[in-house]
């Protein structure tokens, strides 16, 4: 393949997409959020009353919807129907509704096509659910970035409540929320979270990032 394609996949909470704008930054390359997609598109859903659970009235959205993304100094920001949405698709409401569209395999389809068409125009980095077996299953740099349920509930609690968010959560209710978000991820029919048997395993659980990203240069040099 012409360019330089990075496939990072992994449930929520795990790290991947820090990683991810790590290894991007490294070797001067460009990292696209793919979930940032999938939040717009539930976020157009939502503002248009639509239960992002609901297919049938979500495909009929998809063909007046626009989402791309686009880097601006540095920073990826992601644009709905020309909108730039960046500030406000990273709401609990949003990422619920985010892993709820992503189950309609038309909603995939669309945005993984677009995803697509990014990787053969650009060296870039993507992280995501099913980048290595759906999106550009080609790429021979396929890493999957994971963690124990514990500490990805206790680090996402930790990023919430910096933003005064979540304050009257326990651990024990996210731990429920993120494994809830695992199984709906892992068991859709179509194109599934899943470790793919070339992609590399990086568990973050004890891992720091620098040390982490390490790793995914290191293969990707060899």
């Amino acid at each position: 393949m012409p360019f330089l394609n990075i496939a990072i996949d992994g449930p929520a909470g795990a790290g991947k997409s820090t990683i991810a704008k790590a290894v991007a930054k490294e070797l001067g390359i460009l990292y696209l959020d793919t979930g940032a997609m999938y939040r717009a598109m539930a976020l157009c859903a939502l503002r248009a009353g639509v239960d992002p659970n609901d297919a049938a009235r979500v495909l009929p959205l998809l063909e007046v919807t626009d989402i791309f993304a686009k880097c601006i100094d540095g920073v990826q920001h992601t644009f709905l129907n020309g909108e730039d949405v960046s500030g406000l698709i990273r709401t609990p409401e949003v990422s619920k509704g985010a892993s709820d569209i992503a189950v309609i395999p038309a909603v995939r389809v669309k945005l993984a096509q677009t995803q697509r068409n990014i990787a053969m125009e650009s060296d870039v980095v993507m992280d995501g659910r099913e980048i290595g077996s759906y999106v550009i299953p080609q790429t021979p740099y396929k890493f999957f970035v994971t963690a124990s349920v514990e500490e990805r509930a206790r680090r996402r609690l930790a990023e919430l409540r910096e933003k005064g968010q979540y304050n009257d959560v326990s651990q024990e209710e996210m731990q429920s929320e993120i494994a809830a978000r695992d199984h709906t991820d892992s068991t859709r029919a179509f194109a599934p979270l899943k470790r793919m048997p070339d992609a590399v395993l990086i568990d973050t659980t004890d891992m720091d990032i620098p040390t982490a990203v390490r790793a995914v240069l290191s293969r990707i040099k060899r």
